[in-house]
């Protein structure tokens, strides 16, 4: 008889590990409180736009492609992927803006012209971080992370200094670099990981290598249609997927969970796996002594940021906008205080521009284009009410427009905003985090929320907040690490 397996929350980690444990012989319901799988990255249309409502950058396509593969697919089944080039544009000011191109020798010849020798240290740079990529993205996230006897494999000892762990990643790239535009282009993708730049260690310069080496892509359709993918995957496989039933509590048998009590009703199960806000499942959900971790151990965790975010639409076409934009037209370092050291709403922040029409029409209405602006903001800040969400719109509406040279809040005919207290709201998430958990040293691996429950046998985590981190492919491999961890339990 087959074993029953129940899996909180339909994102990508539960719809990752609910399809895994199908695939290895388990019965398996997956719970979803919203309308539609996809977590922090569901979908909505209204006046005949389509939004992503979160993740929009497609990067390390070799991670979805393995992971269609384990099922007998490739991501052709599902969607056509295009390549963007140029991949974005970063504004640094009026009349100043650069094209990060697709090709690598353009990339180099971009780095020369802003700074003379920089071509070469950056294809130093991006082979070392191609080196992290290989080791990091292939070998040690697809590690549980419970021992550190799973980091003594000899070739990960012997290429620990390569892997430039207790380096920062500011270090890294200003003993290179020293044109502030480079050192800027270099040290964004870390913006979202949760810590400053000096706090990073230089391992992750393998998110350089995603970008610049291994490129910017956009799923045809947007961002949902992985969603989609692995919805269908997950259902092939026999998962019974129960949409608007949230879990509200468990009943426990002596050291394990005997059932998820949910909105329908109550779900016995062999095994329980909470791709839900894990603070929420452990604070929350859990009663008080089966819980992993006291109240106390949360505060003190780094949270990556949480993030305003505008959805317009707007009633013509655009120009001078790619599908991705940066705008560091303001104090990079003021901004990641405002978040990491000195936590307060930003005086003048950086922002990021998703025109995903200016590559998919399907998106707008004929002649309209689809934008998505995204402010990083502190997590726990609070106070997202509708003045502050306003005065937020007005001040990056106003650069926007400046540094694009048009009007756009005249043609703005669709407006929702959302913020902190809307992520608490839909994924109860911790502080109303975006993003999960800081990726800094001391909360790397073994130093991360533990993917099992230390009281509760049959209790197991998957998602943002335990191993390998936050990011949408990290999620996609937290559940099939998750999906191996609990075949271990049963064997």
């Amino acid at each position: 008889m087959k074993k029953k397996a129940v899996v909180l929350g339909a994102g990508f980690a539960g719809l990752s590990s609910a399809a895994m444990l199908a695939k290895k012989g388990f019965d398996v319901t997956l719970l979803e409180k919203h309308n539609q799988t996809g977590g922090r990255a569901r979908e909505f249309q209204a006046d005949g736009f389509k939004f992503d409502m979160g993740p929009s950058w497609y990067w390390m396509p070799d991670v979805f492609e393995k992971y269609y593969n384990l099922f007998g697919h490739t991501t052709s089944d599902f969607y056509e992927l295009k390549r963007l080039s140029p991949s974005y544009r970063v504004f640094f000011g009026d009349k100043d803006f650069t094209d990060l191109p697709s090709e690598r020798s353009e990339l180099i010849a971009l780095f020369e012209a802003r700074e003379k020798g920089a071509g070469k240290k950056l294809e130093k740079f991006l082979k070392e971080a191609a080196y992290k990529y290989e080791v990091g993205i292939n070998k040690l996230v697809y590690k549980p992370s419970k021992s550190l006897l799973e980091f003594t494999d000899p070739r990960f000892l012997l290429g620990l200094v390569k892997m430039d762990v207790f380096k920062s990643l500011r270090s890294q790239v200003r003993s290179l670099f020293n044109h502030p535009q480079l050192i800027s282009i270099l040290e964004f993708p870390v913006l979202f990981l949760g810590a400053m730049p000096d706090k990073i260690p230089a391992l992750y310069s393998l998110m350089n290598y995603a970008d610049m080496g291994l490129g910017t892509w956009y799923p045809d359709g947007g961002m949902h249609q992985i969603v989609k993918a692995m919805t269908r995957i997950a259902e092939e496989q026999g998962v019974k997927i129960e949409l608007q039933n949230g879990v509200e509590g468990f009943t426990y048998d002596g050291g394990k969970v005997k059932s998820a009590l949910t909105k329908k009703g109550e779900i016995e199960a062999d095994v329980i796996v909470a791709g839900a806000d894990y603070h929420h499942v452990d604070q929350q959900l859990l009663d008080e002594p089966y819980r992993n971790y006291s109240q106390k151990y949360w505060e003190t965790r780094t949270m990556a940021p949480s993030s305003l975010l505008f959805y317009l639409g707007v009633d013509k076409k655009l120009k001078n906008l790619l599908h991705h934009n940066l705008f560091f037209d303001s104090d990079f370092e003021q901004h990641a205080k405002e978040i990491y050291e000195n936590p307060k709403w930003p005086k003048n922040p950086l922002f990021y521009v998703c025109m995903p029409s200016a590559t998919d029409a399907d998106t707008a209405p004929e002649g309209k284009e689809n934008v998505f602006i995204l402010i990083p903001t502190a997590p726990g800040l609070g106070g997202d009410d509708e003045q502050t969400r306003e005065k937020y719109y007005h001040l990056v509406m106003d650069r926007l427009e400046k540094l694009t040279n048009q009007n756009i809040r005249e043609s703005v005919t669709y407006k929702r905003s959302y913020a902190e207290s809307n992520f608490v709201e839909d994924y109860s998430a911790f502080k109303g985090n975006a993003y999960g958990l800081a990726n800094t040293l001391m909360q790397t691996a073994i130093l991360k929320p533990s993917l099992a429950n230390k009281k509760l046998k049959n209790l197991f985590y998957t998602g943002q907040l335990t191993v390998p981190g936050p990011g949408v492919p990290p999620s996609i491999i937290s559940g099939q690490v998750v999906a191996d961890e609990v075949v271990k339990f049963f064997n």
